[in-house]
């Protein structure tokens, strides 16, 4: 029996509370097969799925229960089961397994690694207390992860301290990176003070748009088991990126061209918008996926961390792009 999972155990690795008493069937079997081996196993008290898999181990299907009971003895099991998978990797935590079930209402996930191999299955009865927390919390938790903070209740002062401060360095090593790229720049904008006018817009631009990225990937991982975004997904991501930068770049650069009567003020601040966008959205896109690859949680830390690499590649595109057009 297994006891109820709490949101004390949110960040605590899922595999170590996997159910393991479930029976693997054999691709190549048909029903009749599936059945006799069943009876001459010990199964577990609640089966609501039949987990499918080859000669090495990999899952290749779902049967659910009903299923496999109604279907004819000499039906194969490669006809009758589900190939459309939803997985749970081996390394999520807790707290991702939890999404799991309040995004797809599914009873049982199988567990997998990498390599697709079957390790274990999650079902409801081992996370339903936590799946209420979650439920009730996870608008909160999602946007309190963006900038590195863990939703918790009942916390200490240390504890907080400890969960927040290493997040804020990461904002603190990027604005004192960011000044310090800026004060390379003095003399180009002592010569064109019009450009320090504009940082504020740029920076908030390039920031935007890699929160958005890193949004939608980390909405991506919980559903996938991939080490990457796939490439196409990358490619249409940098495509909108350029197009909203484009866009944005134009009408803040033409605010600034006719205010100043600089075509290549226009030009600058139009280009480097859009550099600064897609360079920012490639960071939102990669860089989760990069942190998950390192067993560290990006949900927490890709934030904070996309949000300095986005301020110090925007300002130097803005300076040497302006350097260069504008002499």
């Amino acid at each position: 029996m297994h006891a109820t999972l709490g949101s004390e155990h949110l960040h605590e690795p899922s595999f170590a509370h996997l159910r393991r008493d479930y029976v693997p069937l054999h691709v190549n079997q048909t029903v009749g097969d599936a059945m006799v081996r069943l009876r001459g196993q010990q199964l577990g008290d609640k089966l609501v799925y039949f987990y499918v898999v080859d000669d090495d181990g990999r899952l290749r299907g779902v049967v659910p229960t009903r299923r496999l009971l109604v279907s004819e003895p000499d039906t194969l099991l490669a006809d009758i089961m589900i190939t459309r998978l939803i997985t749970i990797p081996t390394w999520a935590t807790v707290h991702e397994a939890s999404d799991m079930f309040v995004t797809h209402r599914f009873l049982a996930f199988p567990v997998v690694d990498t390599e697709g191999r079957l390790h274990g299955t999650a079902d409801i009865s081992l996370f339903t207390r936590e799946i209420a927390d979650l439920a009730d919390r996870q608008t909160a938790e999602d946007a309190f992860q963006l900038i590195g903070i863990h939703l918790r209740q009942n916390v200490g002062p240390w504890a907080g301290f400890k969960d927040r401060f290493p997040w804020l360095l990461a904002n603190v090593s990027g604005g004192l990176l960011a000044a310090l790229v800026t004060s390379r720049y003095e003399s180009l904008l002592d010569a064109a003070v019009v450009l320090a006018l504009f940082i504020p817009v740029v920076l908030a631009l390039a920031e935007s748009v890699s929160i958005q990225a890193v949004t939608l990937t980390l909405a991506t991982l919980h559903h996938s088991t991939a080490a990457l975004p796939e490439p196409r997904g990358i490619m249409r991501e940098v495509a909108t990126a350029a197009m909203l930068g484009a866009s944005c770049g134009l009408l803040v650069g033409g605010v600034a061209g006719a205010w100043q009567r600089s075509p290549l003020l226009l030009g600058t601040i139009a280009a480097v918008i859009t550099l600064s966008m897609m360079t920012a959205s490639l960071f939102g896109l990669l860089l989760p996926s990069v942190l998950r690859a390192l067993r560290k949680d990006p949900n927490i830390a890709s934030g904070p961390i996309v949000l300095a690499l986005a301020d110090i590649a925007t300002l130097l595109f803005y300076f040497n792009l302006a350097g260069w057009l504008l002499g």
